[in-house]
């Protein structure tokens, strides 16, 4: 089971308002070159700044899955919502995250690294709002945006996990550091007791999908926790076709949360 995750993951990933906004021109994409001190070496990502530039808007930090790359993320359907949006449009930065699972590890540490030195380098280059920051990822980076969302619960005004990799224990395949790595990022342990978020949060799932009894028991335990929670069962499984689908409502819902 842990093995056709892994695969399937890899597979998928690499294998790849009350009035409607005015459609905008195509968004500028740019490299997102970081010379990270955290992580000792140069990370690459993708800018993606909305026709007319990006001073005062949101930003919307999206984390890419196992095995992919930031450039694997910003498709043609994501691209398509983003200019719908018209002026509520955010800033969109894609990290680099390798395999690393956007929590801090043994010697990298991902999550300081996004948190420290990918928002505030995409803020001072976009001149996006750096009030209204808002994280969200597929798969690994589902997982990673409601693990940053807990750690710095003050820094985001919207979380969005979308086919996120919640287990009820260590899945293997090098995700964590160990048993006591995996119990700090345990985040379906950590709900039981509370929500840790502040913030709206989304989270949506293939009904066909394997990882979907994780995401379906960590929306339980937010529920009765009283979070701020929108829960979707969707027809599809664990692909960037089933992604694509629903881009528009993913980035409605920040713009919606950060408008």
């Amino acid at each position: 089971m842990r093995t056709g995750v892994a695969f399937a993951l890899v597979l998928a990933l690499c294998g790849c308002g009350s009035s409607t906004p005015q459609v905008a021109p195509s968004p500028k994409v740019a490299n997102f070159a970081l010379n990270s001190k955290l992580m000792g070496r140069q990370m690459y990502g993708v800018l993606v700044t909305p026709a007319g530039g990006g001073k005062g808007r949101p930003l919307l930090v999206f984390l890419h899955g196992y095995g992919a790359a930031p450039r694997d993320m910003f498709t043609g359907a994501f691209a398509a919502a983003l200019r719908r949006l018209g002026n509520r449009a955010p800033v969109v930065v894609l990290p680099e995250g390798d395999v690393g699972w956007w929590h801090d590890r043994a010697g990298e540490p991902w999550g300081r690294y996004v948190l420290h030195e990918v928002i505030p380098a995409a803020v001072a280059r976009s001149g996006a709002d750096p009030k209204r920051v808002a994280i969200g990822g597929v798969s690994m980076g589902g997982f990673g945006a409601l693990d940053l969302g807990r750690i710095a619960p003050q820094r985001f005004c919207a979380i969005g996990a979308h086919s996120p990799a919640i287990f009820s224990s260590d899945p293997g395949f090098d995700s964590f550091d160990g048993p006591a790595d995996f119990r700090r990022n345990d985040l379906l342990r950590i709900a039981r007791g509370h929500s840790p978020y502040r913030a709206p949060v989304w989270i949506d799932i293939g009904n066909r999908d394997e990882l979907r009894p994780g995401a379906a028991a960590l929306a339980r335990e937010l529920r009765a926790d009283g979070a701020h929670l929108s829960f979707h069962v969707w027809p599809g499984e664990h692909t960037i076709r089933y992604w694509n689908a629903h881009f528009a409502d993913y980035l409605r819902f920040y713009a919606d949360a950060c408008g």
